[in-house]
């Protein structure tokens, strides 16, 4: 087989478990590896085609780093309504309780009962808070 055909079949796969797998990187790594191949097809030494296919695979994944496609973002997800469907909902707190500095309570919600953590600077007092956060089974409120 010809050396442009196997950078070419290389890169293909490359493109099939990035279908699989989610992330940007094999796609990097696939333009870098087309990129040998495009050497090879041009005739250039196997040394220049491993050069060229590293060298655009690094700088490929470089730039999807910066880009911000390649961050991963982890706490966000505690925080953002399109992933929980609570944030932002209105609930009733009748009391408050100070347990080691931090104003807790328990409330009845969507059918069974929730622990409930006043979000830091919100006023310590009785009424509706809206959910900003949740954090396993507790639910993050503050003042509306």
């Amino acid at each position: 087989m010809m050396d442009w055909a196997i950078w070419f079949v290389l890169a293909g796969l490359a493109i099939g478990v990035e279908l699989f797998t989610g992330t940007f990187y094999l796609l990097m790594i696939a333009v870098g590896l087309a990129a040998g191949g495009g050497v090879a097809l041009l005739g250039g030494a196997l040394e220049w085609q491993l050069l060229v296919a590293a060298a655009v695979g690094f700088i490929a994944m470089g730039v999807l780093r910066r880009s911000g496609f390649g961050k991963m973002r982890k706490d966000d997800a505690a925080r953002d309504p399109n992933v929980i469907l609570d944030i932002g909902q209105s609930v009733h707190v009748d009391q408050w309780n100070n347990v080691d500095g931090t104003q807790t309570a328990r409330i009845r919600y969507r059918g069974a009962e929730w622990d409930v953590e006043l979000a830091p600077g919100s006023p310590v007092q009785a009424g509706q808070f809206i959910i900003r956060e949740v954090r396993g089974s507790r639910l993050i409120v503050s003042h509306q």
